[in-house]
């Protein structure tokens, strides 16, 4: 099946996403016509291997009858076929209650509606891509068949693609429907007036409409209510849309007896809009409640909610000698960023010989409603203290208490603390990680040496930093690192103390700096943040990906340039996002708030980055339509071919490297910045965001 062709607009960078042309190429109605075979595979015996879909033949009710009286639908084919996934691939407009029952037998499709059919209305079956010969499995993308039970039958369509907000992948089976109701709460309250799917593109039609005014939205309908809860996936279009036809002019070509081409011109319509874009997301919302708690150690307790909180729990002991005290009074709380996993570590001794804790715990819970309201539950956590076997000759000396040499005693157990890594980059801090909270940590005791020729030299290092994600029990310090050096750390003996009253053994680790010779940088000019309307670029950051589309590393677009330094020679791909509203992430959409999701760009190629190499190149990001940006190593929703067929490649995915410039390689142009007399391979001076700078132009 032919590919949609969006086309960017030049109009502001909003409605330059929203708005794209595309031919739009569907099987027709009536009959299905015949799908071009990309090759001829020959075989030793038998003949061509047949690579055409099932054709129509004829059907019961013919396609576009009027006035049609039954439940029960026929569907003839020129060759036995098979349906897959039926349930859900067959969609049928108006929204069925209850799903019709669709079948195969030879070469017949039989499909039996179980709702009441209704007076004076237009139905349409769509099959999207579930039938498929029987033998070969040929594909009849597109298939669909109306009929009337009325005097009329309505033909107006909207066409258009949808595509997951956050990676533009294609979005593939997700429902697409439209609200006559203009209401807001429509979504929520009503089923859709009529409905389609996406098929592996991306691509949807929705048939059959009666001229009017609609809303458009897609929907992965978990209920298979044909409305949307808000934890199902959605994507709804900014403006209404009104269908409507365009007479024009299709030029067909047919090849002549001597085999010259002859073309002929004819009528034709075309169905507008064809060029509805949708971007679905997910608000992650999820009803608030408690998941679960524990008590995994002695010393600990935890609590872990359904979804993210702004307001932590309210925590008393709820009987027996300590009733009624806060949990503040004696534990230390460790909460994650979104306080929704709280770990409590008890320092009081006497709450800790406890073995049966009785709490009470007052949090916000999603009441029917779907509002929050305050809940309080009273849990009561065990612990008990695992069976040990039969004391081992020599466990009476680990008993009795141990001292150092001036006599003060030491702790049995030691509190575990652990240095960075011994290959450090040239931009990464020291970091500490213990094993529980850390109550004093004393910076006096970190000493920081670099090897100079047989010597050590001490090295200043910055202050203590506790980790914005744990600060309790993770801390780093940053170092201006001298690239290829050899450094050795220590941390003295007793310098962290945590909350029990335990400290650390002493602590030595040898760090090795990798040299910048080791590493490539990478700069990004972009254009195109800019449009008519805007006197100012939005906020925006480039994501760089690995091979599994996931950020490694993001770097914020300033004066028109994203740069990242010190990268390590890989293969990535660049992702970029207008940061509508300044927060400095990217955020999804909300549909009561009519809010779409941040805009999301992809860079087309990829970047093989090699060691001591600097890479500069220039990315328009409305240079390529937003359906084609997405470079095909990193799609994960790609269209199924049959075996032997290649999939056609995008020039973005050609297996070449390019340099710094965007150009492809051939072995002459490298840029090494260890060899300063290549002068033909030296970065020219100026600004690379021109209008006649290098664009990186795919190859052909």
């Amino acid at each position: 099946m032919k590919r949609f062709n969006f086309v960017a607009q030049k109009q502001t960078h909003r409605q330059m996403k929203r708005h794209y042309s595309y031919m739009h190429v569907l099987v027709a109605v009536v009959l299905a016509a015949a799908v071009t075979a990309c090759a001829s595979i020959g075989r030793p015996q038998g003949g061509p291997r047949d690579e055409e879909p099932p054709k129509f033949v004829h059907s019961n009710p013919r396609p576009g009858q009027l006035n049609f009286q039954g439940n029960r639908i026929s569907i003839v084919f020129d060759e036995n076929i098979q349906l897959d996934d039926a349930f859900n691939k067959v969609v049928v407009s108006p929204v069925q209650t209850q799903p019709p029952a669709v079948s195969s037998n030879g070469k017949r499709v039989s499909i039996e509606m179980r709702d009441t059919m209704q007076p004076n209305t237009t139905y349409s079956i769509d099959f999207g891509d579930a039938i498929k010969d029987l033998n070969e499995g040929n594909v009849l993308d597109g298939f669909a068949i109306d009929f009337s039970t009325g005097e009329t039958i309505d033909t107006l369509r909207i066409s258009g693609m949808v595509l997951e907000a956050r990676t533009l992948e294609p979005a593939q089976g997700m429902l697409v429907g439209v609200h006559s109701n203009l209401d807001d709460s429509a979504i929520t309250t009503l089923p859709f007036d009529r409905i389609a799917r996406t098929n592996q593109y991306g691509q949807f039609t929705i048939r059959n409409l009666k001229p009017g005014t609609y809303r458009v939205f897609a929907l992965n309908d978990m209920n298979r209510d044909y409305k949307w809860d808000r934890s199902e996936d959605i994507a709804f279009y900014d403006f209404t849309v009104s269908p409507s036809i365009e007479n024009i002019e299709v030029c067909d070509t047919f090849l002549r007896d001597d085999g010259t081409d002859s073309v002929v011109t004819h009528g034709g319509i075309k169905y507008l809009p064809n060029d509805v874009l949708l971007t679905w997301f997910n608000e992650g919302y999820s009803p608030q409640y408690m998941k679960d708690y524990s008590r995994p150690e002695r010393r600990k307790v935890t609590l872990n909610f359904a979804a993210a909180s702004d307001t932590l729990p309210v925590i008393t002991i709820a009987d027996g000698a300590h009733a009624g005290r806060h949990i503040d009074d004696w534990a230390v709380a460790q909460i994650n960023p979104t306080r929704d996993s709280l770990v409590y570590w008890i320092r009081d001794t006497a709450v800790i010989a406890t073995d049966s804790l009785r709490l009470s715990i007052k949090y916000l819970k999603t009441d029917t409603a779907e509002q929050l309201s305050w809940q309080t539950d009273t849990l009561r956590f065990f612990f008990r203290e695992p069976k040990s076997g039969k004391k081992k000759k020599g466990d009476e000396e680990k008993d009795s208490v141990i001292t150092d040499a001036f006599g003060v005693p030491q702790p049995k157990d030691f509190l575990n603390l652990t240095v960075s890594s011994g290959n450090m980059d040239v931009y990464a801090p020291i970091v500490f990680q213990a094993d529980q909270p850390v109550d004093t940590f004393i910076e006096s005791a970190i000493k920081l040496e670099m090897q100079v020729d047989t010597l050590w030299e001490r090295v200043a290092v910055g202050p203590l930093t506790p980790d914005s994600l744990n600060p309790l029990m993770k801390s780093s310090v940053a170092v201006d690192w001298v690239p290829g050096a050899k450094y050795r750390i220590s941390v003295d003996s007793a310098a962290v103390t945590g909350i029990y009253g335990v400290w650390n053994k002493p602590v030595q680790q040898n760090i090795s700096v990798r040299d910048l010779s080791d590493y490539s940088n990478l700069v990004f000019n972009i254009s195109g943040l800019v449009g008519d309307s805007v006197a100012v670029a939005p906020a925006a950051f480039v994501e760089l990906l690995g091979s599994d589309d996931k950020p490694v590393r993001v770097a914020p677009v300033v004066d028109g340039r994203a740069e990242f330094k010190y990268l390590q020679p890989s293969t990535y791909f660049a992702r970029l996002y207008i940061d509508a509203n300044d927060n400095g992430k990217w955020d999804t959409g909300f549909m009561n708030d009519k809010l779409q999701p941040e805009e999301v760009f992809y860079y087309s190629k990829k970047l093989q980055l090699k060691k001591n190499w600097d890479i500069e190149q220039s990315w328009d990001i409305y240079e390529y339509a937003v359906d084609a940006q997405k470079p095909e190593a990193i799609k994960k929703n790609k269209p199924k071919t049959k075996k032997g067929d290649r999939t056609p490649r995008r020039d973005s995915d050609e297996e070449e490297e390019y340099d710094e410039f965007g150009n492809p390689i051939d072995g002459n142009n490298l840029y090494d910045r260890n060899d300063p007399n290549n002068l033909s391979n030296r970065r020219p001076s100026g600004n690379m965001n021109t209008g006649s700078g290098h664009r990186g132009q795919p190859l052909r």
